[in-house]
Protein backbone atom coordinates (compact mmCIF):
# COMPACT_ATOMS: atom_id res chain seq x y z
CA UNK A 1 0.00 0.00 0.00
CA UNK A 2 1.30 3.46 -0.93
CA UNK A 3 0.18 7.03 -0.27
CA UNK A 4 -0.92 8.61 -3.54
CA UNK A 5 -2.20 12.02 -2.42
CA UNK A 6 -2.75 14.24 0.60
CA UNK A 7 -4.81 17.39 0.80
CA UNK A 8 -6.24 19.84 3.31
CA UNK A 9 -9.84 20.83 4.01
CA UNK A 10 -10.09 24.10 5.96
CA UNK A 11 -13.64 24.99 6.97
CA UNK A 12 -15.64 26.85 9.62
CA UNK A 13 -18.96 25.20 10.52
CA UNK A 14 -19.49 27.41 13.61
CA UNK A 15 -15.72 27.36 14.25
CA UNK A 16 -12.52 26.76 12.30
CA UNK A 17 -11.12 23.29 11.62
CA UNK A 18 -8.10 22.04 9.65
CA UNK A 19 -8.63 18.50 8.34
CA UNK A 20 -6.10 16.38 6.45
CA UNK A 21 -7.16 13.64 4.05
CA UNK A 22 -4.58 11.05 2.94
CA UNK A 23 -5.43 8.69 0.06
CA UNK A 24 -3.78 5.41 -0.94
CA UNK A 25 -3.46 3.29 -4.07
CA UNK A 26 -5.88 0.75 -2.56
CA UNK A 27 -8.73 3.26 -2.36
CA UNK A 28 -8.48 3.56 1.41
CA UNK A 29 -8.19 7.03 2.91
CA UNK A 30 -7.70 8.44 6.40
CA UNK A 31 -8.56 11.68 8.18
CA UNK A 32 -6.46 13.68 10.61
CA UNK A 33 -7.12 16.87 12.57
CA UNK A 34 -4.61 19.74 12.49
CA UNK A 35 -6.67 22.42 14.26
CA UNK A 36 -4.75 24.89 16.42
CA UNK A 37 -7.18 27.37 17.91
CA UNK A 38 -6.44 30.89 16.70
CA UNK A 39 -3.46 29.73 14.59
CA UNK A 40 -5.20 27.35 12.20
CA UNK A 41 -3.64 28.65 8.99
CA UNK A 42 -0.13 28.33 10.42
CA UNK A 43 -0.61 24.56 10.69
CA UNK A 44 -2.24 24.42 7.27
CA UNK A 45 0.74 26.22 5.72
CA UNK A 46 3.23 23.95 7.53
CA UNK A 47 1.47 20.89 6.15
CA UNK A 48 0.95 22.25 2.66
CA UNK A 49 4.41 23.76 2.19
CA UNK A 50 6.63 21.31 4.06
CA UNK A 51 4.95 17.95 4.73
CA UNK A 52 2.39 16.69 2.24
CA UNK A 53 4.72 16.18 -0.72
CA UNK A 54 7.07 14.20 1.54
CA UNK A 55 4.33 11.63 2.16
CA UNK A 56 3.73 10.58 -1.44
CA UNK A 57 4.89 7.04 -2.16
CA UNK A 58 5.31 6.04 1.49
CA UNK A 59 3.64 3.02 3.06
CA UNK A 60 0.96 4.48 5.40
CA UNK A 61 1.24 1.48 7.71
CA UNK A 62 4.70 2.59 8.84
CA UNK A 63 3.34 5.00 11.43
CA UNK A 64 6.38 4.92 13.72
CA UNK A 65 8.90 5.56 10.95
CA UNK A 66 6.82 8.35 9.39
CA UNK A 67 6.35 9.97 12.81
CA UNK A 68 10.10 9.94 13.42
CA UNK A 69 10.74 11.23 9.89
CA UNK A 70 8.50 14.25 10.49
CA UNK A 71 9.80 14.90 14.02
CA UNK A 72 13.54 14.20 13.76
CA UNK A 73 13.92 14.80 10.06
CA UNK A 74 12.82 18.43 10.24
CA UNK A 75 15.65 19.23 12.69
CA UNK A 76 13.47 21.99 14.26
CA UNK A 77 11.48 20.06 16.84
CA UNK A 78 8.38 20.54 18.94
CA UNK A 79 6.15 23.57 19.18
CA UNK A 80 2.36 23.57 18.73
CA UNK A 81 2.42 24.20 14.96
CA UNK A 82 4.89 21.42 14.18
CA UNK A 83 3.31 18.90 16.54
CA UNK A 84 -0.24 19.63 15.34
CA UNK A 85 0.91 19.04 11.78
CA UNK A 86 2.59 15.75 12.74
CA UNK A 87 -0.56 14.73 14.62
CA UNK A 88 -2.76 15.35 11.58
CA UNK A 89 -0.61 12.97 9.53
CA UNK A 90 -0.27 10.40 12.30
CA UNK A 91 -3.99 10.11 13.05
CA UNK A 92 -4.84 9.86 9.34
CA UNK A 93 -2.34 7.00 9.00
CA UNK A 94 -3.80 5.11 11.97
CA UNK A 95 -7.25 5.62 10.42
CA UNK A 96 -5.96 4.03 7.20
CA UNK A 97 -4.34 1.09 9.00
CA UNK A 98 -7.49 0.23 10.92
CA UNK A 99 -9.69 0.59 7.83
CA UNK A 100 -7.33 -1.68 5.87
CA UNK A 101 -7.79 -4.34 8.56
CA UNK A 102 -11.55 -3.64 8.72
CA UNK A 103 -11.50 -3.06 12.47
CA UNK A 104 -12.11 -0.14 14.85
CA UNK A 105 -8.90 1.68 15.71
CA UNK A 106 -8.88 0.70 19.38
CA UNK A 107 -8.16 -2.90 18.40
CA UNK A 108 -4.77 -1.78 17.05
CA UNK A 109 -4.00 0.00 20.32
CA UNK A 110 -4.38 -3.03 22.58
CA UNK A 111 -8.10 -3.70 22.39
CA UNK A 112 -10.61 -2.68 25.04
CA UNK A 113 -9.48 -2.03 28.61
CA UNK A 114 -13.04 -0.98 29.55
CA UNK A 115 -16.54 -0.89 28.11
CA UNK A 116 -16.80 2.88 27.92
CA UNK A 117 -14.83 6.09 28.51
CA UNK A 118 -15.89 8.19 31.51
CA UNK A 119 -16.42 11.79 30.37
CA UNK A 120 -17.08 15.15 31.96
CA UNK A 121 -18.87 18.16 30.54
CA UNK A 122 -19.00 21.88 31.35
CA UNK A 123 -21.43 23.61 33.71
CA UNK A 124 -21.33 27.40 33.61
CA UNK A 125 -23.11 30.35 35.15
CA UNK A 126 -23.00 34.12 35.37
CA UNK A 127 -23.62 33.60 39.11
CA UNK A 128 -22.96 30.84 41.63
CA UNK A 129 -26.66 29.99 41.61
CA UNK A 130 -26.74 29.66 37.82
CA UNK A 131 -23.67 27.40 37.88
CA UNK A 132 -25.32 25.15 40.50
CA UNK A 133 -28.41 24.92 38.30
CA UNK A 134 -26.24 24.07 35.29
CA UNK A 135 -24.59 21.22 37.20
CA UNK A 136 -28.02 19.75 37.91
CA UNK A 137 -29.04 20.07 34.26
CA UNK A 138 -26.00 18.07 33.13
CA UNK A 139 -26.57 15.45 35.83
CA UNK A 140 -30.10 15.02 34.46
CA UNK A 141 -28.57 14.48 31.00
CA UNK A 142 -26.69 11.51 32.45
CA UNK A 143 -23.24 12.96 33.18
CA UNK A 144 -21.44 11.49 36.18
CA UNK A 145 -18.72 14.17 36.14
CA UNK A 146 -19.14 17.93 35.63
CA UNK A 147 -16.69 20.82 35.45
CA UNK A 148 -18.11 23.93 37.14
CA UNK A 149 -17.20 27.57 36.40
CA UNK A 150 -18.90 30.87 37.24
CA UNK A 151 -18.23 34.59 36.83
CA UNK A 152 -16.26 36.41 39.49
CA UNK A 153 -18.41 39.16 41.08
CA UNK A 154 -17.45 42.57 39.81
CA UNK A 155 -15.79 41.25 36.66
CA UNK A 156 -17.82 41.15 33.45
CA UNK A 157 -18.10 37.71 31.86
CA UNK A 158 -15.38 35.29 32.83
CA UNK A 159 -13.57 32.20 31.69
CA UNK A 160 -15.96 29.34 30.95
CA UNK A 161 -19.06 31.53 31.05
CA UNK A 162 -21.17 31.73 27.87
CA UNK A 163 -22.40 34.99 26.42
CA UNK A 164 -26.18 35.12 26.30
CA UNK A 165 -28.07 31.91 25.68
CA UNK A 166 -25.50 30.30 23.37
CA UNK A 167 -23.25 27.42 24.51
CA UNK A 168 -19.84 28.48 25.78
CA UNK A 169 -17.35 28.90 22.94
CA UNK A 170 -14.05 30.65 23.73
CA UNK A 171 -13.00 31.40 20.14
CA UNK A 172 -14.37 34.70 18.86
CA UNK A 173 -14.64 35.97 15.30
CA UNK A 174 -12.42 38.90 14.51
CA UNK A 175 -9.57 40.27 16.60
CA UNK A 176 -9.06 39.25 20.25
CA UNK A 177 -11.32 40.75 22.89
CA UNK A 178 -9.97 41.78 26.30
CA UNK A 179 -11.41 41.01 29.72
CA UNK A 180 -10.54 41.83 33.32
CA UNK A 181 -9.13 39.50 35.95
CA UNK A 182 -8.61 39.58 39.72
CA UNK A 183 -7.01 36.59 41.43
CA UNK A 184 -8.04 37.91 44.84
CA UNK A 185 -11.74 38.08 43.97
CA UNK A 186 -11.54 34.72 42.23
CA UNK A 187 -9.98 33.02 45.26
CA UNK A 188 -12.85 34.27 47.40
CA UNK A 189 -15.52 33.06 44.95
CA UNK A 190 -14.56 29.50 44.01
CA UNK A 191 -14.84 27.87 47.46
CA UNK A 192 -18.35 29.29 47.81
CA UNK A 193 -19.26 27.85 44.39
CA UNK A 194 -18.24 24.32 45.32
CA UNK A 195 -19.71 24.47 48.80
CA UNK A 196 -23.11 25.23 47.30
CA UNK A 197 -22.72 22.60 44.56
CA UNK A 198 -21.88 19.88 47.07
CA UNK A 199 -24.76 20.85 49.36
CA UNK A 200 -27.15 20.81 46.42
CA UNK A 201 -25.84 17.98 44.18
CA UNK A 202 -24.56 15.57 46.81
CA UNK A 203 -21.34 13.64 47.23
CA UNK A 204 -21.56 11.21 44.31
CA UNK A 205 -21.13 13.47 41.28
CA UNK A 206 -17.50 14.05 40.26
CA UNK A 207 -16.73 17.79 40.30
CA UNK A 208 -13.90 19.44 38.38
CA UNK A 209 -12.68 23.02 38.08
CA UNK A 210 -10.40 24.81 35.59
CA UNK A 211 -8.17 27.59 36.93
CA UNK A 212 -6.86 28.15 33.38
CA UNK A 213 -3.29 29.06 34.35
CA UNK A 214 -4.47 32.15 36.26
CA UNK A 215 -2.65 31.77 39.61
CA UNK A 216 0.84 31.71 41.04
CA UNK A 217 1.89 28.43 42.69
CA UNK A 218 1.26 29.68 46.23
CA UNK A 219 -2.14 31.09 45.23
CA UNK A 220 -2.97 27.75 43.63
CA UNK A 221 -1.90 25.97 46.80
CA UNK A 222 -4.31 28.16 48.78
CA UNK A 223 -7.12 27.38 46.36
CA UNK A 224 -6.45 23.64 46.44
CA UNK A 225 -6.45 23.62 50.23
CA UNK A 226 -9.70 25.61 50.41
CA UNK A 227 -11.35 23.14 48.01
CA UNK A 228 -10.35 20.00 49.92
CA UNK A 229 -13.69 19.72 51.84
CA UNK A 230 -15.51 19.37 48.49
CA UNK A 231 -13.26 16.51 47.22
CA UNK A 232 -12.83 17.63 43.63
CA UNK A 233 -11.96 15.11 40.93
CA UNK A 234 -9.28 17.60 39.93
CA UNK A 235 -8.14 21.23 39.91
CA UNK A 236 -7.01 21.92 36.35
CA UNK A 237 -4.12 24.10 35.15
CA UNK A 238 -3.62 25.88 38.48
CA UNK A 239 -0.68 27.91 37.17
CA UNK A 240 1.44 28.17 34.00
CA UNK A 241 3.50 25.00 33.63
CA UNK A 242 6.58 26.32 31.83
CA UNK A 243 8.23 26.19 35.27
CA UNK A 244 7.45 22.61 36.15
CA UNK A 245 8.96 22.94 39.64
CA UNK A 246 6.16 25.33 40.56
CA UNK A 247 3.85 22.34 40.89
CA UNK A 248 6.03 20.94 43.67
CA UNK A 249 4.97 23.85 45.87
CA UNK A 250 1.30 23.26 45.09
CA UNK A 251 1.60 19.54 45.79
CA UNK A 252 3.30 20.23 49.13
CA UNK A 253 0.32 22.22 50.42
CA UNK A 254 -2.80 20.44 49.16
CA UNK A 255 -4.22 16.99 48.47
CA UNK A 256 -6.67 18.27 45.85
CA UNK A 257 -5.76 16.31 42.68
CA UNK A 258 -4.01 18.33 39.99
CA UNK A 259 -4.45 18.12 36.21
CA UNK A 260 -2.47 20.01 33.60
CA UNK A 261 -1.10 19.81 30.06
CA UNK A 262 -3.69 20.83 27.48
CA UNK A 263 -1.18 23.32 26.02
CA UNK A 264 1.67 20.78 26.05
CA UNK A 265 3.01 19.41 22.77
CA UNK A 266 5.68 16.97 23.94
CA UNK A 267 6.38 14.52 26.74
CA UNK A 268 9.26 16.81 27.70
CA UNK A 269 6.75 19.49 28.73
CA UNK A 270 5.53 17.09 31.42
CA UNK A 271 8.66 15.05 32.14
CA UNK A 272 9.38 16.42 35.62
CA UNK A 273 5.70 16.83 36.48
CA UNK A 274 5.12 13.14 35.87
CA UNK A 275 8.27 11.53 37.21
CA UNK A 276 8.09 13.59 40.43
CA UNK A 277 4.37 12.86 40.79
CA UNK A 278 3.55 16.57 41.06
CA UNK A 279 0.37 16.00 39.02
CA UNK A 280 -2.34 13.35 38.96
CA UNK A 281 -3.72 13.76 35.44
CA UNK A 282 -2.03 14.62 32.14
CA UNK A 283 -4.24 16.61 29.74
CA UNK A 284 -2.18 16.71 26.53
CA UNK A 285 -4.40 16.34 23.50
CA UNK A 286 -3.95 14.00 20.55
CA UNK A 287 -3.84 16.82 18.02
CA UNK A 288 -1.40 19.16 19.78
CA UNK A 289 0.74 16.41 21.27
CA UNK A 290 1.87 14.76 18.04
CA UNK A 291 -0.88 12.23 17.42
CA UNK A 292 -1.70 8.73 18.58
CA UNK A 293 1.89 7.49 18.24
CA UNK A 294 3.12 10.15 20.68
CA UNK A 295 0.18 10.01 23.09
CA UNK A 296 0.46 6.24 23.55
CA UNK A 297 4.04 6.73 24.71
CA UNK A 298 3.04 9.61 26.98
CA UNK A 299 0.30 7.46 28.53
CA UNK A 300 2.70 4.57 29.10
CA UNK A 301 5.29 6.88 30.70
CA UNK A 302 2.59 8.41 32.91
CA UNK A 303 1.40 5.00 34.05
CA UNK A 304 4.80 4.29 35.60
CA UNK A 305 4.17 7.15 38.05
CA UNK A 306 0.46 6.61 38.82
CA UNK A 307 -0.53 9.52 36.57
CA UNK A 308 -3.75 9.03 34.62
CA UNK A 309 -5.00 10.67 31.42
CA UNK A 310 -7.58 13.41 31.05
CA UNK A 311 -7.24 14.39 27.41
CA UNK A 312 -8.42 17.86 26.39
CA UNK A 313 -11.69 17.62 24.46
CA UNK A 314 -13.07 21.09 23.87
CA UNK A 315 -14.71 22.33 20.66
CA UNK A 316 -11.37 23.67 19.38
CA UNK A 317 -10.69 20.05 18.37
CA UNK A 318 -12.69 18.49 15.58
CA UNK A 319 -14.71 15.27 15.88
CA UNK A 320 -11.70 13.55 14.30
CA UNK A 321 -9.67 14.24 17.44
CA UNK A 322 -12.56 13.35 19.73
CA UNK A 323 -12.79 9.96 18.04
CA UNK A 324 -9.03 9.43 18.28
CA UNK A 325 -9.08 10.30 21.99
CA UNK A 326 -11.95 7.87 22.61
CA UNK A 327 -10.22 5.00 20.79
CA UNK A 328 -7.04 5.68 22.78
CA UNK A 329 -8.96 6.10 26.03
CA UNK A 330 -10.80 2.83 25.54
CA UNK A 331 -7.53 0.97 25.02
CA UNK A 332 -5.00 2.35 27.51
CA UNK A 333 -4.98 1.07 31.07
CA UNK A 334 -4.45 4.39 32.86
CA UNK A 335 -7.41 6.37 31.53
CA UNK A 336 -8.66 8.88 34.05
CA UNK A 337 -11.44 10.76 32.28
CA UNK A 338 -12.14 12.39 28.91
CA UNK A 339 -13.35 15.95 28.45
CA UNK A 340 -16.55 16.17 26.39
CA UNK A 341 -17.54 19.63 25.22
CA UNK A 342 -20.20 18.75 22.62
CA UNK A 343 -19.82 20.23 19.17
CA UNK A 344 -22.58 22.23 17.53
CA UNK A 345 -25.18 20.47 15.42
CA UNK A 346 -23.62 21.98 12.28
CA UNK A 347 -20.14 20.70 13.16
CA UNK A 348 -21.57 17.23 13.74
CA UNK A 349 -23.30 17.42 10.37
CA UNK A 350 -20.04 18.30 8.60
CA UNK A 351 -18.21 15.54 10.51
CA UNK A 352 -20.63 12.58 10.78
CA UNK A 353 -19.31 10.09 13.32
CA UNK A 354 -19.99 6.82 15.12
CA UNK A 355 -19.03 7.77 18.67
CA UNK A 356 -21.86 7.97 21.20
CA UNK A 357 -22.67 9.16 24.73
CA UNK A 358 -24.79 7.22 27.21
CA UNK A 359 -25.16 7.39 30.99
CA UNK A 360 -21.93 9.24 31.67
CA UNK A 361 -19.72 7.30 29.26
CA UNK A 362 -18.70 7.61 25.61
CA UNK A 363 -17.76 4.91 23.13
CA UNK A 364 -15.92 5.38 19.82
CA UNK A 365 -18.17 2.90 17.98
CA UNK A 366 -17.42 -0.23 15.98
CA UNK A 367 -16.89 1.27 12.51
CA UNK A 368 -13.52 0.49 10.88
CA UNK A 369 -10.85 3.10 11.58
CA UNK A 370 -11.72 6.23 13.52
CA UNK A 371 -15.39 6.10 12.63
CA UNK A 372 -15.48 9.73 11.44
CA UNK A 373 -16.09 11.14 7.97
CA UNK A 374 -16.24 14.65 6.51
CA UNK A 375 -18.93 15.97 4.19
CA UNK A 376 -16.68 18.01 1.91
CA UNK A 377 -19.52 19.57 -0.07
CA UNK A 378 -21.12 20.85 3.11
CA UNK A 379 -17.77 21.90 4.55
CA UNK A 380 -17.10 24.02 1.45
CA UNK A 381 -20.17 26.12 2.30
CA UNK A 382 -18.45 27.33 5.48
CA UNK A 383 -15.07 28.90 4.62
CA UNK A 384 -12.45 29.85 7.20
CA UNK A 385 -13.15 32.95 9.30
CA UNK A 386 -10.41 34.47 11.39
CA UNK A 387 -11.02 33.95 15.12
CA UNK A 388 -8.98 34.34 18.28
CA UNK A 389 -9.07 33.45 21.95
CA UNK A 390 -9.58 36.39 24.34
CA UNK A 391 -6.91 38.34 26.20
CA UNK A 392 -7.01 38.97 29.98
CA UNK A 393 -5.68 41.93 31.96
CA UNK A 394 -5.53 42.52 35.70
CA UNK A 395 -7.48 45.40 37.19
CA UNK A 396 -4.41 47.66 36.87
CA UNK A 397 -4.05 46.86 33.17
CA UNK A 398 -1.24 44.28 33.40
CA UNK A 399 -1.54 41.55 30.77
CA UNK A 400 -2.00 38.17 32.44
CA UNK A 401 -2.71 34.57 31.44
CA UNK A 402 -6.09 33.97 29.86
Amino acid sequence: MKITSARLIVCSPDRNFVTLRIDTDEGIYGLGDGTLNGRELAVAAYLQDHVLDCLIGRDPRNTEDIWQYLYRGAYWRRGPVTMSAIAAVDVALWDIKAKALNTPLYNLLGGKSREGVLVYTHANGATVEQAVESVHQHMEEGYLAVRAQCSVPGLAGGYGVPKGSKPYEPAERGLPSEGLWSSERYLNTVPELFEKIRLSAGADVHLLHDVHHRLTPIEAARLGKSLEPYHLFWMEDPCPAELQEGFELIRRHTVTPIATGEVFNSVWDAHDLIRNQWIDYIRTTVVHGGGITALRKLADFSALYHVRTGFHGATDLSPVTMAAALHLGLAIHNLGIQEHMPHSALTDEVFPHHYTFQAGYMHPGEAPGLGVEIDEALAAQYPYQRAYLPIARKLDGTLTDW
